[in-house]
């Protein structure tokens, strides 16, 4: 495989049917609803993410290929042997690969995700040991995301959280053992729109009454003070919690400067 940075060249689909696997290996063909495809379009090479339906293979990517050609028909032509249906007009891009290849070391996930697309790269893809490694929404995330797993922490990025009839989209989820954080990195711009900060602030406090707590940190903050604030901030809210669930309360890890600023140990070694 040959790295290329571009954005959205890799996109991680989902596996939910073996007959979608079997397919893969008989035909190479993968196919996605025109009107559910990701903003990212056309990707240069498809990964599979299988669901608990696989046993043992569940919860991994394992399975990838290069994309040959794609073609937009409608059901009926994908399955011609399917009763007419109301879904038979609907379209598809039919996403033929050239081969499809199987990784030497699968791309785990530690929770069971609800997953649909991930964007992501070649170059992330061939250096992910696990799902989180894959995301390439927001540079300030994946800072965010380098500073966790520096400090050990265990979190699940862009975690799909359903309350009720609302469903949410949390920038790293964090299980601690009394209380779930939510951690949200805001552009630089969050606060000039002040008709998102009220949908957020909904948002946060129906969060908040279902054992939800919300740390929202801005770009500058991310940027500039990543390991003197703001993952102090996070590992005080962890350790507030009852620890990680199953690992107990984490270090910081600090030193004390010469300025006398808390900084972790880990980021300066």
């Amino acid at each position: 495989m040959v790295s290329a940075p571009n954005k959205g060249e890799m996109l991680i689909a989902i596996l939910h049917d073996p007959a979608d696997l079997a397919r893969l290996r008989s035909d190479l063909w993968y196919r996605i609803p025109v009107e559910t495809a990701p903003r990212r379009w056309p990707p240069h090479y498809l990964a599979f993410y299988q669901t608990k339906v696989f046993g043992d293979e569940k919860y991994a990517v394992r399975y990838y290929g290069k994309v040959r050609r794609i073609d937009i028909v409608p059901r009926r032509q994908l399955f011609p042997d399917e009763f007419e249906n109301p879904k038979s007009s609907r379209l598809y891009h039919k996403v033929q690969l050239e081969a499809l290849h199987t990784l030497a070391q699968p791309i785990i996930s530690h929770s069971g995700r609800r997953l649909v697309f991930v964007p992501s790269t070649l170059r992330k893809f061939e250096r992910a040991a696990e799902i989180n490694d894959l995301f390439d929404d927001s540079p300030l995330e994946d800072e965010l995301w380098a500073g966790l797993k520096d400090l050990k922490i265990r979190a699940e990025r862009q975690w799909d959280e359903r309350l009720g009839h609302n469903r949410y989209m949390l920038d790293f989820a964090v299980f601690c053992r009394d209380r779930q954080l939510d951690i949200e990195t805001d552009g630089d711009t969050w606060h000039a729109d002040k008709s998102r900060i009220a949908k957020d602030n909904l948002r946060d406090n129906q969060l908040n009454a279902n054992k939800w707590h919300v740390l929202r940190f801005n770009g500058q903050q991310v940027r500039e003070q990543l390991a003197t604030y703001v993952l102090p901030q996070i590992t005080e809210a962890i350790n507030k919690y009852g620890g990680l669930a199953g690992d107990g309360p984490v270090s910081a890890k600090y030193l004390q400067t010469n300025e006398g600023i808390a900084v972790q140990k880990s980021l300066l070694d």
